[in-house]
């Protein structure tokens, strides 16, 4: 995520751009999101920014570094609240998700961060992207494909080549439209 904060950041504050897209795979909490299926990504969130306190972990936002509304927050959230009127996005499911460093492979690590998100899917970018496009006020959208479902690492439930022939298709259409 640092890395695509700091190209995405460079590359919006060198040109003006009428579009910005992130599409890329990521892993579903939610089994009515399946394998295969692409989504649109309206909210995001950093999962990890903050610090442990024994068991519990507390948000950059709970530790006061930040406050939940400060720009580009809303609600400690990054939120796409005008995505671009095109309608294969509007085709799409909307979810929520979540950027890590680590993607979730641990029974009690799920549980936690599904009680305190309610993720829809998980990505190890998508709020760094977010959070470029909104400081630099680009219209942007995050399109993901589900690649697997976000459970004890499990290579055997992974449709990767599904995932990305499907999102292939969208971004074709994503891009005819715009």
């Amino acid at each position: 995520m640092v890395a695509t904060a700091a190209w995405c950041s460079r590359t919006c504050a060198g040109e003006h751009y009428d579009l910005a897209l992130n599409v890329g795979l990521c892993g579903s909490f939610d089994h009515a999101v399946s394998p295969g299926s692409v989504v649109h990504v309206t909210a995001d969130r950093f999962a990890e920014l903050g610090a442990e306190d024994g068991e519990k972990f507390l948000s950059i936002h709970q530790l006061q570094l930040l406050k939940e509304d400060e720009f580009p927050f809303e609600g400690g959230m990054l939120v796409n609240a005008v995505p671009p009127a095109l309608e294969p996005l509007r085709a799409l499911r909307q979810v929520s998700g979540i950027t890590v460093n680590t993607v979730h492979g641990n029974e009690r690590t799920i549980a936690d961060v599904r009680a305190r998100f309610r993720p829809d899917v998980e990505s190890m970018e998508g709020a760094a992207f977010m959070y470029s496009c909104l400081v630099a006020g680009v219209p942007f959208a995050q399109i993901r494909a589900v690649s697997n479902v976000v459970e004890r690492r499990n290579r055997g439930g992974w449709k990767i080549d599904e995932a990305t022939d499907a999102l292939g298709v969208v971004a074709v259409r994503l891009l005819e439209s715009a």
